[in-house]
């Protein structure tokens, strides 16, 4: 009865939010007491599977195992979570251009009432995330712009955001990225200019909120990253 309460209560905790049934803090409540009652009930679990193995009656054999699934399912993912949180920075704005990140222009209106600003947070966050992501650099191409902003166009849309907009002349297209789990909404602009008879890309995804993304922005830009390569390159 207790793992399968607690199991509900974890996984419930992201569609409730997304269905905006609770709030932010109350889903994350939900989802870090489903960890230690989860590990709690795991326990449990194992407790009654030693005893059903050592005389106990069988029929509890099947209650014991049931307990600790359940509790195992509670409790892996917010673990993984959190190890995943504590060993990212604290960042939620992730850009290949540091010095001049691409401006969001078209989802400022979507982003009005987010508690993170659009307004990139400068050298301190510049920082935090060259150590941590030293990868998330340029793309550069060969091919002209035009024909690199169809493929980044593509690729955008192959990644599933909602496509905000699309400016070849500009070289912009912006984009909005939704979570599985608690629908969080990030927002990604891509920038094209030409440069060195070839095509520069840089990309920038940013959350609207948490102070941390705990890695899904730089993980973001690395998947968009290959797919457009793939994709310029079967131009």
């Amino acid at each position: 009865m207790l793992a399968g309460i607690v199991a509900l209560l974890a996984m419930l905790a992201g569609p409730l939010y997304r269905a905006g049934m609770i709030g932010l803090g109350a889903a994350f409540s939900s989802v870090f007491f489903g960890y230690w009652l989860g590990l709690l009930a795991a326990l449990f679990g194992v407790v009654a599977l030693l005893l059903t193995l050592f005389g106990q009656p069988r029929r509890y054999l099947v209650r014991a195992l049931v307990a600790i699934v359940l509790g195992v399912i509670a409790f892996v993912p917010p673990m993984l979570f959190k190890h995943k949180a504590g060993s990212v920075p604290a960042i939620h704005d992730i850009t290949t251009d540091t010095a001049n990140p691409p401006p969001f222009q078209t989802l400022l209106a979507q982003r009005a009432d987010a508690p993170n600003s659009a307004v990139y947070g400068g050298a301190e966050v510049a920082a935090k995330q060259h150590a941590a992501y030293p990868d998330i650099q340029p793309l550069q191409f060969d091919a002209p712009p035009a024909t690199v902003f169809k493929a980044a166009l593509d690729s955008a849309k192959s990644m599933g955001w909602t496509i905000a907009a699309q400016a070849p002349d500009e070289g912009r297209i912006e984009a909005t990225a939704t979570t599985f789990w608690f629908g969080f909404k990030d927002d990604v602009v891509i920038r094209l200019r030409p440069e060195a008879g070839g095509t520069r890309v840089d990309v920038r995804s940013e959350s609207r909120v948490g102070g941390s993304d705990v890695g899904a922005n730089a993980a973001r830009i690395r998947a968009y990253s290959r797919k457009l390569r793939e994709a310029v390159g079967a131009h």
